[in-house]
């Protein structure tokens, strides 16, 4: 049987590049056609080394294919996506533009107008531990975040549940590939290197997913959500720490309660391929290059505060890896297929 053709847009940034590399080896997909502004003309292997046993040229455009992933950054991905979806062609968009339901939010957030407003609604947000139905039958699935990946997933169990008060904190540590490859001071090496900072306290623009999608897993408004990320001297990885009161009477401050919370976790994700709860702080380095996301969840027994850590790879689960997962589900394929690998250790 002939295998889905499938296209990368923009495949000289971090996320697809590694969207090469996972789809490679994908047994039922071929990857016939990559596009990038500034190689285009030149042979991907000569761009990229390691993915030599790919056979194609870089081009100015997208050609023939049944799914396309965009990889461009927001504003510009959506003029790209908005002539594959009149052409009929699927999209899995990795960049912000079909992430928000609310249009206005784009301005305030993002800085630009939304040049299609009428296809928000109708696009998925592609995390398949929430939307695993509606991706499968969706055109354009809205690619998350990989800040709200690990935060959404470290909090969607006891924020569905009701169990916490509604008053977030979401501490996030990044690696320096996060910014992407595009050159900037900050991700100079003399000046990541050996250094911790946190940025963006006047509000991330991941805030706007994670504040979107806790609020529909929430019995009521949530008041506060604070989030603050962090960038740390490493390529990859997304270490999130999440902390919320516990609401009064409803979860026991004991070893029981911490059962208990344990037990609500293990259930929600008993049947998710790539969330593994966990009985120890996961590490970056359990999730390096695999499509993984480790979640410990706990309880502070002075304080009465839960305390849950989640690990993922931010290129993989937190962009193309995840975007893969999409992809599988899109087509009725194994929603594992070409994600299997472990990660990569030490």
């Amino acid at each position: 049987m002939a295998k889905i053709r499938v296209g990368i847009i923009n495949v000289t940034g971090y996320a697809g590049v590694e969207l090469a590399r996972i789809l490679s080896r994908h047994p039922e997909v071929e990857l016939v056609s990559v596009t990038g502004r500034s190689a285009a003309g030149r042979r991907l292997s000569g761009v990229f080394p390691h993915l030599a046993s790919i056979n194609l040229t870089i081009e100015p455009e997208i050609g023939d294919v049944d799914l396309a992933f965009s990889a461009m950054p927001h504003k510009e991905s959506a003029q790209q996506i908005l002539p594959l979806l009149d052409r009929g062609i699927r999209v899995v968009d990795i960049s912000a533009d079909f992430r928000l339901k609310d249009a206005t939010k784009y301005q305030s957030w993002y800085g630009f107008t939304h040049p299609a407003p009428q296809l928000l609604p109708q696009a998925v947000y592609g995390l398949p531990e929430l939307y695993r139905a509606q991706i499968a039958s969706a055109q354009l699935v809205a690619n998350p975040g990989c800040y709200p990946t690990g935060a959404i997933l470290a909090l969607a169990p006891i924020v569905k549940a009701g169990l916490i008060e509604p008053d977030i904190i979401v501490d996030s540590k990044s690696g320096v590939s996060g910014a992407g490859r595009t050159l900037s001071l900050n991700t100079h090496f003399s000046e990541a290197n050996e250094d911790v900072t946190a940025y963006a306290l006047d509000g991330h623009r991941h805030l706007a997913e994670i504040i979107q999608e806790l609020n529909l897993l929430y019995p009521a408004p949530l008041s506060a959500i604070t989030f603050v990320p962090h960038l740390i001297p490493m390529t990859r990885g997304i270490l999130t720490t999440a902390y919320a009161p516990l609401a009064q009477g409803k979860v026991s401050i004991d070893q029981k309660g911490k059962e208990r919370l344990f037990r609500l976790y293990m259930d929600f994700y008993r049947e998710e391929p790539f969330v593994r709860v966990v009985e120890f702080p996961p590490h970056t380095k359990h999730t390096w290059g695999n499509n993984l996301c480790f979640v410990h969840p706990t309880i502070d027994l002075r304080t009465g505060r839960l305390i849950v850590i989640s690990s993922i790879d931010n290129l993989v689960k937190g962009a193309a890896g995840q975007a893969v997962q999409n992809m599988n589900l899109m087509l009725g394929l194994p929603e594992t297929n070409g994600l299997e690998a472990p990660a990569i250790y030490p």
